[in-house]
């Protein structure tokens, strides 16, 4: 690995922030080159791009960097908490039971995506498709799997369980990110086309409308000029429930680990429970929830939410760090792979929203909760309009707890692929 030209964290940080701000500022120009620009290509798009050009330039490195640590375990639970915070339960149990269809289908997606890119692969580069013992490709293919159904305590469980090869995992990593990042930015660029694509499917989407006027009109109902105290209560409220998310997270985790055989083995579909990473995604969803149910809700006037999406993004920033663009090319062969699954995952979604006449807001989320969990699923959600976030946050839950028992059985099935 060669080393950054930037290796200090404090300037890195600063490097991301100035490309937040600068894709912030310019997509708000209402004319000129910008406005044309973004009416093309999403912001939040942006804001994974940027970041991975700099990477991919060598100015700085995710290898170096500890900012999507940071991101992810401080300010995730931080986002999910204060997101949630004026959640309506009631009202996302009455947008019915297409959401959970659509994220089980591309559960399904993925598990079949797997076995059937291998032997389409296998006809025109069987090579691609082989290695043995430890080096066997379905092994590696199997911490993808693991990633793109539940997210990355899942596929560092199926790292375990499969055992491929450490010195070619950097391969696996980078086919993870190029192809879900690409595949995301796809789903964002049909954000500004959903009333199209919702007539082609000729989807019903009054309840999603319905949660959009409810929430929108609450919002509007307690918005007020926030003070310092509320800020410093948001503060309060996000920072506590991170540290209560860690700290019993780690405890049930260990707990469980060492109590539980079946979730200490890593074989087992119920290990994803020995992750402290899983506990603390669901204790601090659940915290945001509870606190939907006091007066703590009315913060949403104050900007909750707003704060909340700030902290999404700096962890979008640092998503887009681990995508080195120079890389992209550098096997083909395990790249074409990884797009014809994500292909297969893909058309299955449209057909099943097709047949059930979905809206595409269900499609791009149920996807997301599976490809790119709680860091995506909620960015995504938000994209369609910021009352949907905690849709998008309570599928990417669901994610986690099938994704190690989905990534195996799909894991057979490459198994049996590949020897085809």
């Amino acid at each position: 690995m060669n080393e950054p030209f930037i290796t200090n964290d404090t300037v890195v940080f600063g490097l991301l922030a100035l490309c937040l701000g600068f894709i912030f500022y310019t997509s708000s120009l209402k004319t000129g080159f910008w406005s044309k620009f973004y009416n093309i290509v999403p912001a939040v798009l942006m804001c994974y791009v940027l970041p991975s050009i700099l990477a991919s330039s060598g100015l700085i490195s995710d290898e170096t960097s500890g900012l999507y640590f940071m991101a992810s375990r401080y300010l995730l639970p931080a986002a999910l908490i204060l997101m949630t915070l004026s959640i309506d339960l009631k009202a996302i149990a009455n947008l019915g039971s297409k959401a959970l269809i659509m994220f089980l289908t591309g559960t399904v997606g993925i598990i079949i995506g797997g076995p059937l890119a291998i032997l389409l692969i296998s006809f025109f580069s069987p090579e691609t498709v082989g290695g043995n013992d430890f080096d066997a490709i379905w092994r590696g293919l199997s911490t993808i799997a693991g990633s793109w159904i539940g997210g990355g305590a899942n596929q560092a469980a199926m790292l375990e369980i499969y055992q491929y090869n450490p010195d070619k995992y950097g391969g696996m990593v980078l086919v993870d990110i190029v192809v879900a990042n690409v595949w995301m930015a796809i789903i964002l660029l049909g954000v500004g086309k959903t009333k199209k694509i919702d007539r082609w499917l000729k989807a019903d989407t009054s309840a999603i409308e319905e949660l959009r006027i409810k929430v929108s009109k609450f919002t509007e109902k307690i918005t007020r000029v926030p003070t310092l105290k509320d800020y410093m209560m948001m503060l309060s409220f996000a920072f506590t429930g991170v540290g209560v998310s860690h700290f019993f997270g780690d405890a049930i985790s260990s707990y469980l680990t060492s109590t539980f055989d079946s979730v200490s083995d890593n074989k087992s579909f119920l290990s994803f429970l020995g992750s402290g990473f899983f506990w603390m995604v669901v204790l601090a969803t659940v915290g945001g929830i509870i606190l939907s149910f006091t007066k703590a809700k009315n913060y949403e006037g104050a900007g909750a939410s707003k704060i909340g999406g700030m902290f999404i993004y700096i962890l979008v920033a640092t998503i887009g760090m681990k995508m080195d663009l120079g890389k992209v090319l550098e096997n083909p062969g395990l790249i074409a792979i990884g797009f014809v699954w994500i292909t297969i995952h893909a058309v299955l979604l449209i057909i099943v929203a097709k047949l059930i006449k979905a809206p595409y807001f269900f499609l791009a989320v149920g996807s997301q909760a599976n490809v790119g969990g709680a860091a995506s699923a909620p960015v995504v959600a938000a994209e369609f309009h910021p009352a949907l976030t905690s849709v998008g946050v309570l599928l990417a839950v669901f994610g986690y707890v099938v994704g190690t028992g989905g990534a195996i059985l799909c894991t057979i099935l490459m198994e049996i692929a590949s020897k085809v």
